[in-house]
């Protein structure tokens, strides 16, 4: 994926997260030899599909997409789960460009943790929004060239 022009859109909220998946998607873009990607920091996950649009627009291949919302005691969390997972839809439809998905939706910190890619984290999304979104990208080059032919 090395000839790939990537884009990195994290939220600030929940540091120790955010570093989390940050790193994981550092991870895989080098594995995958994605060498200069742009990261770009927005101050939440409700902010994440305008600039992932933005970044789409702008001629990038993969747009990856990394926050986190944590469940609390008001609608909250659905309102901006909801807008968050619809409006990066839609991006991904709207541009045709891939969207990492990297939005973790929580029920409280523990779960975010476990998620994140840290050292004794079980999963790690970052890695997984990004290899998908690679992957994806790849694909739909392929299907783009032998349209062309």
């Amino acid at each position: 994926c090395s000839d790939l022009k990537v884009a990195v859109v994290a939220a600030s909220w929940h540091t120790e997260v955010m570093d989390g998946l940050l790193a994981g998607t550092e991870r895989s873009l080098k594995r995958f030899g994605v060498t200069d990607p742009t990261v770009v920091r927005v101050p939440g996950s409700f902010e994440l599909p305008v600039v992932a649009q933005e970044m789409a627009k702008a001629g990038f291949d993969a747009v990856i997409t990394l926050g986190v919302i944590i469940r609390g005691g008001t609608p909250h969390f659905e309102y901006v789960s909801a807008a968050a997972t619809d409006g990066l839809t839609r991006v991904a439809l709207d541009t045709g460009v891939p969207i990492g998905f990297g939005l973790l939706t929580c029920d409280n910190d523990e779960q975010a943790l476990d998620r994140a890619g840290l050292p004794n984290s079980r999963e790690d999304k970052g890695d997984e929004a990004t290899s998908a979104a690679l992957l994806t990208a790849k694909t739909l080059a392929e299907i783009r060239t032998s349209e062309s032919m």
